[in-house]
């Protein structure tokens, strides 16, 4: 297989050319797929999963090991401080420099997770969002914890009422985001998105593949590969959050267990009430990822089992 082209103005240029592409819900062995073709085809791996790319988390985000990262090569793992909202558009601008870096020039890349958004970007690409200066980030973070999500919302509503009618009150995240880029640029956010940018990876060389488990054997692996953290030292990683001092809101603060365990470090509920209730979360979000991927992966993506084996790739 090749890796990509140098990069051109002609169509197709500067795109990861036979880019593999695994998705799957949580805990489906798509790491486990990614290790195997990666050796098989002496590829590198790209993490395709919005939570593994946080540092701290490694065990609750259940990150490939440093065994299995010494097998193939890794990227885009642990890379970004809890502190940070990392986002699509972060992401793929991580994904933007590895390829000008030539890191993917001249083997297999699979890109493996279970965010859909990420392989939706890599595959059909996203608009270019404006860069955040420091200041106007802070800025609205601060507006958010002081003031609150609703009255941002109505802050929102009155600067610029056609995105702020689509989001919900609390949803202090998205709201932020929406009025750091009409500060920053003096445009909506909708004017961003409305322009697409292109996609990073060559369509009509790349190889889709989503995991599609039994129900009943992820919620099987999901309990067996909770416990598994907690013996691998989960509770110690929350912990090392926690000593951060770091906004709720934040999305490495929100991965699943985090809140739980804290919640049973300050004595608030019992540690396996907070076990139970982050099995049934990631059930919880396990059924959502696979609806997601059900619905919105398109014809070319191969619909494998766990166990089925190593794929065949021309």
């Amino acid at each position: 297989m090749s890796g990509i082209e140098n990069s051109g103005r002609q169509a197709g240029e500067g795109r990861v050319k036979n880019a593999i592409l695994i998705a799957g819900p949580t805990a489906s062995g798509k790491s486990a797929l990614a290790l195997d073709l990666g050796e098989r085809l002496g590829g590198v791996i790209v993490n395709t999963d919005s939570m593994q790319g946080y540092s701290v988390l490694d065990v609750l985000t259940a990150r490939p090991s440093a065994d299995e990262m010494a097998r193939v090569p890794h990227f885009l793992y642990g890379h970004v401080h809890p502190s940070t909202a990392y986002s699509t558009g972060a992401w793929l601008r991580d994904v933007t420099r590895l390829i000008e870096e030539g890191v993917l020039s001249g083997r297999p890349a699979v890109f493996a997770g279970g965010t859909g958004l990420y392989f939706r970007a890599l595959a059909e690409g996203i608009s270019d969002m404006p860069e955040i200066p420091p200041a106007i980030r802070e800025r609205w973070r601060y507006e958010l914890k002081e003031q609150g999500a609703e009255r941002l919302h109505r802050i929102l509503m009155h600067e610029d009422s056609a995105v702020a009618i689509q989001l919900r009150p609390t949803d202090g995240q998205r709201i932020v985001r929406a009025l750091e880029v009409l500060d920053a640029s003096g445009r909506s956010i909708l004017d961003w998105q409305s322009a697409r940018g292109q996609p990073l990876i060559d369509r009509d060389s790349a190889r889709f593949l989503v995991i599609e488990p039994d129900r009943g054997e992820l919620v099987a692996r999901i309990e067996a590969r909770f416990d598994q953290m907690l013996d691998k030292g989960a509770l110690d990683e929350v912990k090392q959050l926690m000593a951060l001092g770091l906004a709720s809101d934040l999305p490495a603060m929100k991965a699943i267990g985090v809140r739980d365990l804290q919640a049973a470090l300050a004595g608030q509920i019992s540690f396996p009430e907070a076990i139970e209730r982050a099995k049934i979360a990631t059930r919880q979000y396990a059924k959502r990822q696979a609806t997601w991927f059900r619905h919105q992966l398109g014809p070319e993506w191969t619909r494998l089992r766990p166990g089925d084996g190593l794929p065949v790739l021309d």
